[in-house]
């Protein structure tokens, strides 16, 4: 399947002396899950970061949809399509609800991209928030600003969504709901790069998993291939004991 996101061999890091990655390539196809999994300090986070242009790699290239897109600034790439659900909440707190959502849609400018009619939209897949529009983000329940992160996101109908460990300190309860919505923006033919500490999640929601160790991706494959002994495999792979 012709791939949306490349990321192709990349070298990265914060400073000039340390490789977070190293040689790190990643596939999503259109309209597929791919997963990244790893302990903590393996280099997730940066693949996200170099994805999305927040850190331009020091070897290797970044394509979307056959054109390089290597270095190019965050808000260039939300005109094309790419959006980014971070780990730390990206909502402004005194802003209310509904201009959090609108504001991606004047930082994208992308045509065809009303933003009456994607509100509209965007609360019908989240009609809980509805009656939170005129509330300040940052007065919201952990849960909901999440929710609202989601809605973010959902309002610029992307092609690509990174979604960087959205279940972190959420409740077993919502964070069964935020995986329910991240299989729901699948559904609607978003393509989406998924990383997450619930492995077996990502496993499970994954078309396919990539594992990474120390900033290498050490192996890789469909989720067929974790089904039946995935215990053991990823015990191996990630030295846990779950």
């Amino acid at each position: 399947m012709t791939a949306l996101l490349q990321i192709e061999d990349v070298t990265a890091g914060y400073t000039s002396d340390i490789d977070i990655l190293r040689g790190v390539s990643v596939t999503v196809p259109p309209g597929s899950i791919r997963g990244l999994i790893g302990l903590n300090g393996a280099g997730k986070s940066t693949v996200m970061k170099t994805a999305c242009g927040f850190l331009t790699p020091r070897r290797g290239r970044v394509r979307f949809d056959g054109e390089e897109i290597t270095g190019i600034a965050t808000h260039r790439l939300l005109r094309r399509g790419i959006s980014l659900i971070p780990q730390e909440s990206s909502l402004f707190p005194h802003l209310s609800v509904e201009d959090n959502l609108r504001l991606p849609l004047r930082a994208a400018r992308r045509a065809g991209l009303s933003s009456d009619d994607a509100l509209e939209r965007t609360l019908e897949r989240f009609p809980e928030i509805h009656g939170k529009l005129r509330a300040d983000a940052g007065s919201l329940s952990g849960g909901q600003q999440k929710m609202v992160e989601f809605a973010k996101a959902h309002m610029l109908r992307p092609r690509l969504c990174l979604i960087d460990e959205p279940s972190i300190g959420l409740s077993p309860k919502i964070a069964g709901e935020v995986f329910g919505w991240i299989r729901q923006f699948a559904d609607e033919g978003m393509a989406i790069l998924l990383v997450d500490h619930n492995i077996r999640k990502v496993i499970e929601l994954s078309d396919h998993t990539y594992v990474l160790t120390l900033g290498e991706i050490t192996a890789e494959g469909p989720r067929s291939q974790f089904e039946g002994d995935m215990h053991e495999q990823v015990r191996e792979w990630l030295g846990l004991n779950f």
